[in-house]
């Protein structure tokens, strides 16, 4: 879905495929047909974005078939699909029965993240609309914060300005320029936007190389949208795409009725880091199930824990979304005089994660679900003043 922007930039907004996690390239292509296609078709358009997940062995396949890649291309074009933004974050595994801290390796310290992510922006160059030149990613931002030590952050460092690099040669070979946003995200090395400023600026490729700001992620570590995009204007560092998402949000936790409608979203697949903001700072747990087990947290005041909770549909009291952190986020970033990001990408990843009453029971019911979420998107963009286009 396209926007103009009243200053006459377009915006792109977008859903993220890993929500039908595929490993392979045919099941990609499955995912077009039952899924994307469907949704295209409930909003009434004629194009629909998405925001492309694909998984390590999916792009090898891609990188190494020209004619799989042309393939692709057809599909989307035939499907009424287009892609301006790739979600690199996942590299392999995300479907699977447990992913959990999985999800964060292979890391920044990693040669393989940079092999995956450089195959990704050379994908993605020849995936953008004909009319498009800007493509971006998301990726990891660095590391799960344990054994993160100098020699792995120096590793990092340079693998991102060696990404830069390949970025510049890219442009230059296609005409297409890729950008890539470190997703801050609780428990990560890069926590907090303020925690991304130092690595990014040591990087010092503010032009290829900035974030990708999930409204889940900011609000469960209670960042304000204003201050964090105030500091990143600052340090001169580009939110490059924004994914669109709520966290669960539970006002008093000490109470039983909310512990144990908190439980019920303590499932095994998802790391679900939790929150809560105190007179000493922030303190939190890896994962919702601690802190219901225990006094590992204190609950004293509201928690907030990361698990993506459909945008249109937020949990039945006494629990509740951060849908309002989105909207102010939202009202910061496209609606000013111009836009801070142009890739805007709804990403609730965890239907199928979801209290199992809450749970889309076949694939119409999901595709009702996130034809729903883009409809809130579109209408707070609109709302903006920004303008839908055909």
């Amino acid at each position: 879905m396209r926007f103009r922007h009243p200053d006459g930039s377009t915006v792109h907004l977008a859903y993220c495929t890993n929500v039908h996690p595929a490993e392979t390239l045919d099941g990609v292509l499955a995912q077009f047909r039952d899924h994307c296609e469907p949704v295209r078709r409930r909003l009434g358009r004629d194009r629909l974005g998405i925001g492309l997940w694909l998984a390590k062995d999916a792009a090898r396949s891609l990188i190494t078939d020209p004619a799989a890649l042309r393939g692709l291309r057809t599909e989307l074009e035939r499907r009424g699909l287009e892609v301006v933004t790739l979600n690199g974050f996942p590299y392999e595994g995300f479907g699977a029965e447990e992913v959990k801290y999985r999800v964060y390796r292979p890391d920044w310290a990693d040669p393989e993240r940079l092999a995956h992510t450089s195959d990704l922006a050379r994908l993605l160059a020849q995936l953008l609309p004909a009319d498009v030149t800007e493509g971006t990613i998301s990726t990891l931002p660095l590391a799960w914060r344990t054994a993160y030590d100098t020699p792995r952050a120096d590793t990092a460092r340079t693998a991102l300005v060696t990404l830069a690099e390949r970025l510049d040669a890219l442009e230059e070979l296609t005409g297409r320029s890729i950008r890539i946003g470190l997703e801050p995200e609780p428990g990560c090395v890069v926590e907090t936007t303020a925690d991304a400023i130092a690595p990014l600026t040591a990087v010092g490729r503010p032009d290829r190389i900035g974030l990708c700001l999930d409204t889940c992620h900011l609000a469960t570590s209670f960042e304000d949208p204003k201050t964090a995009l105030d500091g990143l204007a600052a340090a001169r560092l580009p939110v490059v795409k924004s994914q669109l998402s709520a966290a669960l949000h539970a006002e008093q936790p000490r109470t039983p009725a909310v512990r144990e409608a908190l439980a019920a979203f303590d499932e095994p697949r998802f790391l679900h880091q939790t929150r809560t903001l105190t007179a000493q700072g922030l303190r939190g747990t890896d994962d919702l199930g601690p802190a219901l087990d225990g006094a590992a947290l204190p609950d004293g005041s509201a928690w907030r824990a990361h698990f993506h909770v459909p945008l249109h549909a937020a949990p039945a009291a006494p629990l509740t979304s951060t849908l309002d952190v989105l909207k102010d986020t939202l009202t910061h970033l496209v609606g000013g005089p111009h836009p801070l990001t142009r890739h805007l990408e709804v990403e609730t990843y965890t239907w199928q994660a979801l209290p199992p009453q809450l749970r889309p029971r076949a694939r119409p019911q999901l595709a009702d679900g996130i034809a729903a979420e883009l409809t809130l998107a579109r209408d707070l963009l609109t709302d903006l003043g920004l303008k839908e286009l055909p």
